[in-house]
């Protein structure tokens, strides 16, 4: 009885560290899954271990502002008494400024290499996540690395995948969208009947001349339900509306970021006429981000790698559903230890971009997959991820 106490106190109190809830766990009825217990009668410390590795892209890659067929990105292990949590730091040059670069990651992991030893006990989430992101005020890659590590760490120890601890209901995940790159029409057909009998909706890269034959292209092959991420494109607001309504037309169900952030006046008059719903990404980094946009967008996109991580991932998310916004949860181009970390969240959004994984051809991990275009998460433990490379 003793074990059971000491066992469901734990996980309290790793559940208060995050700010979430134990509804499955906690029931008092009922008996607790076996959990990882130190049987070497020492106390263990927490090991940190990060090396680079390059993300290769299965195809080349191009948005409104960019092209590339690659992507930095830094593997990190937290070890503690036997047991190793899996995190990432993935870093799109176009973000090296927001996000870091291999360099920046490396040497702030080696600060936090130094420093994580002194924390004893992996369950105190909150304590040692502020402490880390109080290290440095940029870094966001380096910080969602060590976050997504500790919490794969931590639920092993508990032997549970975090939407479980957050009393989420797997099933309820939605389908993800898959992103088509903006490229010439034969390449966008290709991409599109390659993709269009896997998925249940795509996404599709607009902002720069060529937009209307973007869409026309992708309608000639499928009649899916199409996002539009515009990334900041569309300069003019009446334009930016009048697209939203010729999208509309074409079967579009939502717009991403169709504006510059600093046109926070112009993005709240168009989301205000815009019959369709309007998301923030370049708008929203942070928590700290969210209460000002309500007004201006009809929902925000959250990315680990931008918002530092899964603790901060999920805050986020409670307060703009508080805030009556809608929930998108996103991601870079990532492996599926990443991808694996917010799909933990998909259970409680309205819409789902987490493809980074299905984007490389150099995953080095098994984990979430999408079944007939619908996410689907595994029962492992921690971010449900198994290491295959």
């Amino acid at each position: 009885m003793q074990n059971r106490r000491d066992f469901l106190k734990t996980a309290a109190l790793a559940a208060i560290g995050s700010g979430l809830a134990m509804n499955g766990l906690m029931a008092s009825d009922a008996k607790p899954a076996p959990f990882h217990i130190n049987t070497r009668g020492l106390k263990p410390k927490m090991q940190l271990r990060f090396f680079p590795y390059e993300l290769k892209l299965a195809h080349v890659f191009t948005v409104a502002s960019y092209s590339r067929s690659t992507t930095p990105d830094v593997q990190v292990e937290l070890e503690y008494d036997g047991i190793v949590g899996y995190g990432e730091a993935s870093m799109p040059p176009y973000l090296a400024k927001q996000l870091g670069t291999v360099e920046s990651v490396m040497a702030f992991l080696q600060r936090v290499q130094q420093v994580i030893g002194a924390f004893d006990d992996p369950f105190k989430m909150e304590e040692i996540l502020t402490y880390i992101d109080a290290m440095d005020e940029g870094n966001a890659a380096a910080k969602t690395a060590v976050d997504i590590a500790l919490h794969d760490l931590v639920g092993k120890l508990l032997q549970a995948p975090w939407y479980k601890i957050w009393g989420l209901d797997k099933e309820k995940a939605p389908s993800t969208t898959f992103t088509i790159g903006i490229d010439t029409p034969d390449v966008v057909r290709q991409k599109t009947r390659e993709c269009a009998d896997r998925f249940n909706i795509l996404k599709v890269k607009l902002g720069r001349d060529n937009d209307k034959e973007m869409i026309q292209t992708i309608r000639s092959v499928t009649s899916l339900p199409i996002a539009i991420d515009a990334n900041q494109g569309w300069k003019d607001r009446q334009y930016a509306l009048d697209m939203i309504h010729w999208l509309e037309e074409q079967g579009i169900v939502m717009i991403e970021q169709p504006m510059p952030k600093t046109q926070i006046d112009d993005i709240a008059w168009v989301t205000e006429h815009s019959p369709l719903p309007v998301f923030a990404d370049e708008s929203v980094q942070r928590l700290k981000d969210v209460a000002a946009l309500k007004g201006v967008f009809s929902g925000i996109n959250i990315k680990l790698m931008k918002c530092t991580g899964m603790r901060e991932a999920h805050k986020m998310m409670i307060l703009a559903r508080a805030l009556g916004m809608r929930v998108m949860i996103g991601c870079m181009t990532e492996t599926s230890c990443a991808c694996s970390a917010a799909a933990q969240l998909s259970p409680a959004v309205d819409f789902a971009d987490l493809d980074g994984n299905l984007l490389i051809a150099n995953d080095r991990f098994r984990g979430m997959t999408v079944e007939k275009g619908k996410i689907t998460l595994t029962d492992l433990p921690g971010i449900g991820v198994e290491k295959i490379v």
